[in-house]
């Protein structure tokens, strides 16, 4: 099975946070942990405001690690029309979304992924495979 991380899973594991990585411990042999260009880019925003000095530093070495662990996954042709359904579907419903966590989500769709995020704007969105660490 392909798990695609979202941008506060692999922030969880720079942190090291414990629920995160009990979860991935008790994964399956065969299971893969991915991430797509759009969580990359996330990480490396996230670092990247952070004004020059040691903990900007220490956390560009921690993301470089991170992110060379795992395989960053393209985004699929087929994620737009994913994209354009969900965007549609939480509209017609009066639910928001980020345009990132819109394209995040359809990524996971086109890929056949199971999401892995704590991000409750996630639930709901039909089709979706989303699995929660820690809650």
């Amino acid at each position: 099975m392909t798990h695609l991380l979202d941008t506060n899973i692999v922030s969880g594991l720079m942190r090291s946070d414990a629920k995160v990585e009990n979860w991935i411990a008790g994964l399956n042999q065969g299971d893969r942990l991915v991430i797509c260009p759009i969580v990359r880019g996330e990480i490396l925003f996230g670092v990247s405001r952070l004004p020059f000095g040691r903990r900007r530093t220490e956390l560009e070495q921690t993301a470089g690690r991170f992110l060379a662990l795992f395989h960053c996954e393209p985004v699929p042709p087929q994620a737009a029309d994913f994209y354009a359904a969900v965007k549609l579907a939480r509209y017609q419903g009066g639910l928001a979304l980020d345009e990132n966590d819109l394209w995040i989500a359809a990524t996971a769709l086109a890929l056949g992924a199971t999401l892995v995020s704590r991000d409750s704007g996630f639930s709901g969105i039909g089709n979706l495979a989303l699995v929660t660490p820690g809650i």
